[in-house]
C-alpha cells in the first residue's frame, strides 16, 4: 500500500503547479518632488559660488580620452518627457553617475582652498534620493592635481556642474508633475 500511496503523491506533485517564487521587492522610485526642490536648490547655490575674475574663461585643459570626460546627460539616456513616462532607469542611472562624480570632485583637493559645504550637503541629499533602492554610493577619491591647475579645474568643474544641474532640474521638474 505504501508504494501505491507514494506513487499517487508523486503524480499529484507532478500535476500541481510549482509554488510561486516570491516576487522581487520593487525598487522604490525617487521622491520626484524632493528631487525637484533639491535640484533647484543646487542650481541656486551654484549661482552664488564666487569665483575670482580671471582669464580662465578662455582657457581649457586638453582632455585625453572621452572616457575621462565627466558624465553628462545624452539623448540616448532617455531623459526626455516621453521616455521618462515609461522607463526612467537609464536616465536615473546617468544622473546618479554624474552626481557621484561631482560629489567626489567637491571633496577633492580642487576645492580645498574654496570648500563648498552647502553645495556638498545639497548634492549628497539629492544623491540619497536618487540612490533609493541602489544602496549608498561609495566615494571615489580623485588623484591629486597640481597646484597650478587647481583653479582651472575648479572653474571647469563648476561650469560643467552648472550645465548638468540645469538639465537635471528640467528632468526632475517634468517628473514631479
Amino acid at each position: 500500500m505504501a508504494p501505491l500511496r507514494r506513487l499517487c503523491l508523486l503524480l499529484l506533485a507532478l500535476l500541481l503547479p510549482p509554488p510561486a517564487a516570491p516576487a522581487p521587492a520593487p525598487l522604490r522610485r525617487p521622491d520626484w518632488a524632493a528631487c525637484r526642490i533639491l535640484s533647484r536648490e543646487l542650481s541656486r547655490l551654484l549661482a552664488t559660488v564666487k569665483e575670482p575674475p580671471s582669464a580662465l574663461e578662455g582657457m581649457q585643459l586638453l582632455e585625453e580620452e572621452p572616457q575621462n570626460w565627466p558624465p553628462r546627460i545624452r539623448c540616448s539616456d532617455a531623459c526626455d518627457p516621453l521616455a521618462l513616462e515609461t522607463n526612467n532607469t537609464r536616465c536615473l542611472h546617468r544622473i546618479r553617475q554624474a552626481l557621484q562624480h561631482y560629489r567626489d570632485l567637491l571633496g577633492s583637493d580642487i576645492f580645498r582652498d574654496q570648500p563648498q559645504p552647502q553645495l556638498e550637503t545639497t548634492m549628497e541629499q539629492l544623491l540619497r534620493h536618487v540612490q533609493e533602492g541602489h544602496g549608498r554610493a561609495p566615494r571615489h577619491p580623485l588623484p591629486p592635481t597640481q597646484v597650478w591647475e587647481q583653479q582651472l579645474q575648479r572653474h571647469l568643474a563648476l561650469k560643467r556642474l552648472r550645465s548638468f544641474a540645469a538639465v537635471m532640474s528640467r528632468v526632475f521638474n517634468h517628473s514631479a508633475r
